[in-house]
């Protein structure tokens, strides 16, 4: 049988999320900010859409804003908070496992000037807060720190993060990319105490294009985009209707039972992988959905090839990188054999054991094939 394990790649678009996204191109064509009766329709059913994504994250309607993606939310976040507290200072704290979004705005910054802290992972994945008070300084106007890492699927203390800054007083901004967490794992931007909060909605069974941003009430920032002032003017541009729509269905047809079910597939699923011969778990993942396993010698991107032949599809880290070792696995300090055979899998609440028992015998397979060639 086939088996989809790539999910935190992205995942199927759910039948509510395609049906709503056909119905708007199809029916409720008209645009927002037109003045007749169908421009107010369609905004009257934006501010509904915009609501039910608002609730899905729990926060006011007014908070939430469309994006197109989660590099957007990142790049738009880093850029606006530096601006924010250009007065404050030019040093930014970020970790050395976050996704690309985040380091190359950051690499970008730093060739015009700022300064970057990486804080490190220890070799479980996870960064600490001391680190991130030890680093912190009176200049600093950014604290960027992902909630669930995206080829781990381990959770970074966001939280803590947000105590520390209000503790010490500190005017840096907080930001969490929150792709990989968003109905994953329990969270409210308020409890995380953060200012700006990134998602995107292929990750949860809306389609690619469509993503939102979490801005804390009261926060000035500026404009993305420049031009007709939708997006309370902060972006741009005609809104994407027929995609929001679809990230709204998505939203709603979440189930809460979802995270669940998916803990008990990745429960599964490290059982039954550890009887593969020379197998090592990586990380087996604090969120639900993610775990990061290792064949020592095996180079990753020929299992993540033989697999796919076999009719298995995982991933050797974050679809972003394109086949290029991945930064996240390198930064855990994991001996050359571990991490040249490391694998990303990741899980749907549809996901069947059936699916991790082809994926366990695939991999008995090429162990078997390639000791046989020895």
């Amino acid at each position: 049988m086939s088996a989809y394990l790539d999910h935190a790649a992205t995942t199927p678009v759910c039948p509510q999320a395609a049906q709503a996204a056909f119905q708007v191109m199809t029916e409720e064509f008209g645009n927002p900010s037109a003045q007749y009766a169908p421009g107010r329709e369609a905004a009257g059913r934006l501010r509904e859409r915009r609501a039910a994504v608002a609730a899905a994250l729990g926060c006011a309607p007014e908070e939430l804003y469309f994006t197109s993606c989660g590099t957007e939310g990142d790049n738009w976040s880093i850029r606006a908070a530096v601006q924010h507290g250009r007065r404050v200072g030019r040093h930014i704290i970020t970790t050395a496992i976050e996704h690309s979004a985040v380091l190359e705005t950051c690499k970008a910054l730093a060739a015009q000037g700022y300064e970057v802290t990486y804080l490190k992972p220890d070799r479980r994945g996870h960064v600490s807060i001391a680190d991130l008070e030890a680093a912190l300084r009176p200049d600093t106007v950014l604290v960027s720190m992902m909630l669930v890492n995206n080829e781990l699927g381990t959770l970074q203390p966001v939280r803590q993060a947000g105590e520390l800054l209000r503790r010490t007083g500190s005017a840096a901004l907080l930001h969490t990319d929150a792709v990989q967490a968003f109905l994953k794992v329990p969270f409210t931007p308020a409890q995380l105490g953060v200012d700006l909060l990134t998602v995107s909605g292929h990750k949860i069974g809306a389609p690619k294009g469509v993503g939102a941003q979490y801005i804390r009430a009261g926060l000035k920032l500026s404009p993305l985009l420049y031009g007709g002032g939708q997006e309370n003017a902060l972006r741009s541009g005609t809104e994407a209707t027929a995609q929001i729509a679809a990230l709204a269905a998505a939203c709603q047809a979440w189930q809460a039972d979802f995270p669940q079910r998916m803990a008990q597939i990745r429960d599964y699923a490290l059982t039954a992988l550890s009887s593969v011969p020379g197998l090592e778990i990586v990380s087996p993942g604090d969120a639900p959905h993610i775990c990061a396993i290792s064949l020592p010698g095996y180079p990753s991107e020929m299992l993540v090839r033989e697999l796919s032949d076999r009719g298995v599809w995982v991933s050797s880290g974050s679809a972003c990188h394109k086949g290029r070792p991945s930064h996240v696995f390198a930064a855990l300090g994991l001996p050359k054999r571990t991490l040249m055979g490391v694998l990303r899998v990741s899980f749907a609440p549809s996901t069947t054991p059936g699916e991790i028992d082809a994926l366990r015998e695939s991999l008995v397979e090429i162990t078997k094939s390639r000791i046989a060639m020895r």
